[in-house]
């Protein structure tokens, strides 16, 4: 099964591609290539540009700093992490106040009410699965799928409680959870609960939510989860330093950061919090905004983690430090720029097509407004749009190892929406495997013929590695856009290449796109350059892949050389491959797409198959909506 929907997938190689430079035939009025007489507008040479995206990147943000403190709070930041505690910084000749709480937080994030009532009625609800909460191992050293780890053990349900009915009807439930984990993890240890991760989420989630987990009818639990608090705050302050990646790391300073605001005798902390927290993002996010993982699951998680903390800060009656105030806004913007003309995400980089409700929800409780990023070098999408009609490509190398979590081969695939519905999409939802997706596929949607983008001998352009980890391949991309015009009418037109198969082939990938104003137009062309002065001998089987909508209804021409693709709508769109394209054929193969909930659906995929010379060639395609 896995081979008929992502082709068979072995460790990668590399192609050949066409050194000649000749115009393909005209499909429309914009050629693929630029004719050096050609007028472009002012607009358009002010857009163009050529650089290549560096295959390592740890920008720090020029404009990002550690908040101004005095000589007296460095001091006491320094001799917290010496280890000094903070009752005794604060006030060294009282006694140590009794653990407490000092305000109740109001998050703006809402929770799923669907999962909550499934809690409130004995079951979690992870991505469409149920598991029974008498049955659920909650043993730190338990097996779990990720999802469900990342749930139970994080304490993201809390949330969806919370949004399940009034207070004083969750927190029985909430209080039998909690008691259950706490029997079951007495004492920290070495394996899933105990990631800094999930130990940041939870203890997030604990101070959020405090309302439900400390005011049942069971003072004994109360006193427990007060205890379990202090104790998590405690091993967070020696450890989120040392988190497996850095998003991790930003999860635990989060949490260091609101205890530090919201428990007694927490300046020390929110002042050592603090300073931990900016210094994780400076390593997280580029300079445009977008997280150096490149996934735009891993972004909304980030953004989620600055709302909460927020909300601590106004609870403890603070104003949230200028820092992150910046860096809130800067992540906004380049989801943004990945929404389709639904409001959706496109699937990228492990995450699934996000719905269009989740992701406004978020951003209306960010708080920010603003316009996506049209190029967002650092974060590597191109967004294209024109009329009811957006198209998006991932033109960067991979996320490097430290970085990567759940990384696809995914360079130069493109996703294509009109209005609110997706044209062309990738496979997506590795992140989300473990829950309706078996865990067995996860690699499978994470190659690169599971993305909408040229496959040259059923391998990857980066290597897929188990754990979410990618190994060798891309190293470079270089992108160039620009605006044109052409008889009267303008286009967007984006050229990107990557060198993912040219160790192995000896070849260059370079896709072109153009997009008409109107929207109504898409012209592609794949075109695959000789790494060398001179192409190598011989043949490599490549395909190019179209990964359907799960609504696209299509049927292949007679002549096999395009194919109907229908909405519901009733829009109707045509694809075709160029004229000169002799020995390749079109096949209308199966696929699979996963929703932003985790749910698989099967869909279809056109993929335009043949022998490629290994001194190049070129493949030239067109998608036209028809009258």
């Amino acid at each position: 099964m896995m081979e008929t929907l992502f082709g068979h997938v072995t460790e990668d190689k590399d192609v050949p591609g066409s050194g000649d430079e000749a115009e393909a035939a005209e499909l429309s009025a914009f050629p693929l290539r630029q004719r050096d007489d050609q007028p472009v507008s002012d607009a358009g040479e002010a857009l163009a540009h050529k650089t290549p995206v560096a295959p390592s990147r740890a920008l720090v943000l020029s404009d990002f700093v550690l908040p101004s403190v005095g000589a007296g709070e460095k001091l006491i930041r320094l001799a917290y992490r010496m280890g000094f505690s903070g009752s005794t910084l604060t006030a060294p000749f009282r006694k140590p106040l009794s653990a407490r709480l000092l305000a109740t937080v109001e998050s703006p994030l809402a929770g799923d009410r669907a999962a909550g009532m499934a809690l409130r009625a004995g079951h979690f609800l992870v991505h469409g699965i149920k598991a029974p909460i008498a049955q659920m191992e909650f043993a730190s050293s338990s097996r779990l799928t990720p999802p469900f780890e990342r749930v139970v053990h994080g304490f993201s349900w809390l949330r969806d409680l919370y949004a399940s009915a009034p207070r004083e009807q969750c927190v029985s439930t909430a209080e039998r959870i909690c008691a259950a984990w706490l029997d079951a993890n007495p004492e920290p240890g070495k394996c899933a609960a105990w990631r800094v991760e999930h130990v940041g989420q939870r203890l997030l989630a604990w101070l959020v939510h405090a309302p439900l987990v400390l005011s049942g009818q069971d003072p004994q639990v109360k006193k427990r989860m007060l205890r379990a608090v202090e104790q998590t705050a405690r091993w967070l302050d020696r450890r989120a330093a040392r988190a497996e990646d850095q998003l991790g790391a930003v999860a635990g300073w989060t949490a260091v950061t609101a205890a530090g605001l919201l428990m007694t005798d927490g300046k020390p902390r929110r002042l050592y919090g603090e300073a931990g927290l900016i210094r994780a993002f400076g390593d997280l996010v580029a300079e445009d905004g977008g997280l150096l993982s490149r996934s735009p699951l891993a972004q909304m998680d980030t953004i989620a983690l600055l709302i909460d903390l927020r909300a601590c800060y106004s609870a403890a009656g603070r104003e949230m430090p200028a820092a992150l105030r910046v860096m809130l806004e800067l992540l906004v913007p380049p989801l943004l720029a990945l929404r389709h003309g639904d409001g959706g995400l496109g699937s990228w980089q492990g995450s699934a097509a996000t719905s269009a409700d989740r992701v406004a929800a978020l951003i209306e409780a960010s708080g920010v407004r603003t316009r996506p990023l049209k190029d967002v070098r650092d974060w590597g999408f191109q967004r294209l749009a024109g009329g009811k009609t957006v198209v998006l490509l991932d033109a960067a190398p991979p996320p490097k190892p430290r970085h990567a979590r759940f990384g696809c081969a995914s360079t130069l695939a493109m996703e294509m929406s009109e209005g609110n519905h997706r044209i062309i999409v990738n496979c997506g939802g590795a992140a989300l495997a473990g829950g309706q997706v078996p865990s067995r596929i996860e690699q499978g949607l994470r190659a690169t013929a599971a993305h909408s983008t040229l496959v040259l001998d059923n391998t990857n352009s980066t290597a897929v590695l188990i754990n979410g980890q990618l190994g060798k391949g891309v190293e470079q991309v270089e992108v160039e856009r620009r605006a044109i015009r052409s008889k009267g009418s303008e286009a967007a037109r984006v050229e990107a290449s990557h060198d993912g198969y040219a160790s192995r082939f000896g070849l260059i990938h370079r896709r072109i796109l153009i997009l008409r104003g109107d929207g109504e137009e898409l012209r592609g062309e794949d075109v695959l350059l000789p790494k060398g002065h001179k192409g190598k001998r011989g043949k490599v089987d490549f395909a190019i892949r179209f990964h359907l909508g799960p609504s696209v209804e299509a049927r292949l021409s007679e002549d096999k050389a395009g194919a109907s693709l229908l909405l519901p709508n009733g829009s109707l769109w045509q694809f075709r491959m160029g004229a000169d394209d002799s020995g390749v054929c079109l096949a209308l193969e199966e696929s699979l797409w996963v929703d932003g909930e985790g749910r698989p659906h099967p869909i279809q995929q056109l993929a335009i198959q043949g022998m490629a010379s290994r001194s190049g060639g070129q493949f030239s395609w067109l998608l036209k909506k028809m009258g």
